[in-house]
């Protein structure tokens, strides 16, 4: 079997969130978001998880989200996993530092499994999904929460059209992520039951794009591509991506938008207590009665 592309260098990302670590918290606006949709799915969802783990759980915004939550009282035992040691640090409760494309849980030794803004820096999304519903019980639930295709659309574009007109051709330096309908496929391909996906399009505001740059510096979301760019930002075009993106996209008020999509899977490990599909033919009402309409048949065509 062959392996995965390696698209991201993962001990450099490690290193890049441990940077970010110390300052995270000024920053870390999207996977509260993130978590605080989690925290919400989860409260009308009327059982128990007594061993829950929060992946790529950075500085504890799941926590805190459930903490809020009218579903706290039905998660159990959380453990707080991240790759990266420095943002597990100075924090009570149970905490294990891992690697997302390596899971080291037993199978079926977990009731829930969350992940907010994590998944979209693993080589291997689907093989990750996999060792997840592996390491849930029957009937256990998995929602995560990563970065999607349309993210950074505008830096992406004022990148690629700088280094076009000063170098005459432009590589990649904006990581790519899954768009909606590949999003909607992995759960089904990773062996969940009952798979849903949902898209939430956030749009910041900043006064200048190298504002933006901070913020994902200090998130750890900087891009850490295997096959790096084989030519280092210079200010040139540095410079010259905020002019055209300023150019292209600033307001009425000067500031400029920035586009981060927000995908979200839900799924449940297989169990047999759980609704299945129909087999085809066997629905015991046509869908023209229960429309209240009439069936035309179509025309047979030579």
């Amino acid at each position: 079997m062959s392996e995965p592309p390696r698209l991201f260098d993962r001990a450099l990302h490690r290193k890049r969130l441990d940077r970010a670590a110390k300052g995270y918290a000024g920053a870390d606006f999207l996977q509260r978001r993130a978590a605080l949709d989690v925290a919400e799915r989860l409260e009308p969802i009327l059982r128990d998880f007594s061993v829950a783990v929060d992946l790529s759980a950075h500085a504890g915004a799941f926590r805190d989200a459930l903490d809020g939550s009218e579903a706290r009282g039905r998660v159990g035992l959380l453990i707080e996993a991240d790759l990266s040691e420095a943002m597990l640090s100075g924090r009570p409760g149970p905490r294990v530092v891992l690697d997302e494309e390596r899971l080291p849980f037993a199978a079926e030794s977990l009731d829930l499994m969350v992940s907010t803004l994590g998944l979209h820096w693993t080589n291997d999304v689907v093989g990750a999904l996999i060792q997840v519903r592996r390491a849930l019980k029957p009937d256990g639930l998995f929602i995560g929460a990563f970065l999607g295709g349309a993210t950074l659309t505008e830096l992406r574009q004022s990148l690629v059209a700088a280094e076009s007109e000063i170098w005459g051709g432009a590589g990649s330096r904006v990581s790519p992520f899954a768009d909606t309908i590949d999003a909607a496929n992995l759960l089904q391909r990773a062996g969940f039951a009952l798979p849903v996906a949902d898209v939430d399009r956030v749009t910041v505001r900043y006064e200048h794009p190298l504002k933006l740059l901070a913020d994902l510096r200090q998130m750890g979301e900087t891009s850490v591509l295997a096959d790096r760019h084989p030519r280092a930002l210079t200010r040139a075009v540095l410079a010259r991506t905020s002019e055209i993106y300023l150019e292209r996209y600033a307001g009425a008020d000067g500031r400029v938008p920035a586009t981060f999509e927000i995908l979200t899977l839900t799924g449940w490990a297989p169990h047999a207590s759980q609704q299945q599909p129909l087999e085809p033919g066997s629905a015991k009402m046509r869908l023209a009665d229960a429309l209240g309409v009439v069936e035309h048949k179509l025309p047979r065509t030579q």
